[in-house]
């Protein structure tokens, strides 16, 4: 149950400076303690959980083309913006840059909850090495 909340947290607050020792603190735990039951419940850190969740809300925002790269990196809670276009690329396949020009061709006509399925980043580091197209 503590798990759920601390999953649904990120998942909320995505946005916002989250870092593993807080969300254990919230949840009456150690860090330690968190990130090892995490692993095992979820399969991934609560770090790359939370990067993953992070990275789907930067490729609706680089679809949508109006705000930059960094913009996008900001607003999806990254303070740093090579950490995110390096989690970004292991995610995706691609540079950010790269996705946000290919993106908006790739899933021209597309309604939005399909863009979204069609373009869902794959986790731990599975990304095939291919464009969108």
């Amino acid at each position: 149950m503590r798990l759920r909340r601390v999953r649904d947290r990120m998942d909320r607050e995505y946005a916002q400076p989250l870092d593993v020792e807080a969300l254990a603190r919230g949840a009456h735990m150690s860090a330690g303690h968190l990130s090892r039951e995490f692993r095992r419940a979820y399969g991934e850190s609560p770090y790359g959980y939370l990067m993953t969740r992070r990275i789907e809300r930067a490729m609706a925002l680089l679809r949508v083309g109006e705000l930059s790269v960094t913009e996008v990196c900001f607003a999806v809670g990254c303070s740093s913006l090579g950490t995110f276009s390096t989690r970004f690329t292991e995610l995706v396949g691609m540079p950010p840059s790269v996705y946000k020009r290919e993106a908006a061709r790739a899933t021209a006509g597309l309604p939005s909850c399909v863009a979204k399925q069609v373009t869902r980043p794959v986790r731990n580091r599975e990304a095939p090495a291919s464009s969108l197209t």
